[in-house]
């Protein structure tokens, strides 16, 4: 019985991840056609608590801003709902956060210990959930903490990607 168990879920493994450029396994929860900004895709199964989003890009050599979105749906008119927006302001050196339920935008959070992102350089944020917030990471140093808005963690299933920056990694 164990071993029918472990063959199955070797499979449910396989068949759910892709190889990263090591040729490890590596879950594929986000699916999406082409890495063109602006971006819209897919998460599978919405957002829980232990559940990471990976987006690795290159900053574009004069930049004003870039943002990363966490919503519910795609949904233009009416508007999803926004559990996390990331938006990384150039000219201010800003890394703003703020959510959008029912139409009314929340309270902007702004305090950075530093500003992470330089025009024409790569960059990893990770943006990690868990039970009360989503942690934030930018090149692996947790940068900031933004507790959730939403409650209902598996309706986020939907991430938006726009400005100045090309993708080069998604998961």
């Amino acid at each position: 019985m164990a071993g029918s168990v472990a063959k199955r879920d070797a499979l449910k493994i396989e068949d759910g991840h892709l190889n990263n450029s090591l040729g490890s396994p590596v879950q594929a929860d986000v699916y999406f056609p082409r890495l063109i900004v602006p971006f819209c895709g897919h998460i599978k199964g919405g957002m829980r608590p232990g559940k990471k989003i990976l987006v690795m890009g290159m900053v574009d050599l004069n930049p004003e801003s870039f943002d990363i979105s966490l919503t519910c749906g795609e949904s233009e008119d009416p508007p999803a709902d926004v559990a996390i927006e990331l938006k990384a302001v150039f000219t201010d050196k800003q890394f703003l956060r703020n959510s959008c339920v029912s139409g009314e935008r929340g309270e902007e959070q702004s305090s950075i210990p530093y500003f992470p992102f330089i025009p024409d350089q790569p960059f990893r944020v990770e943006i990690l959930c868990e039970h009360p917030r989503f942690r934030v990471f930018v090149d692996g140093h947790q940068l900031f903490d933004f507790y959730h808005r939403i409650e209902t963690l598996s309706a986020i299933d939907t991430i938006k990607i726009n400005g100045d920056l090309r993708l080069t990694k998604l998961g």
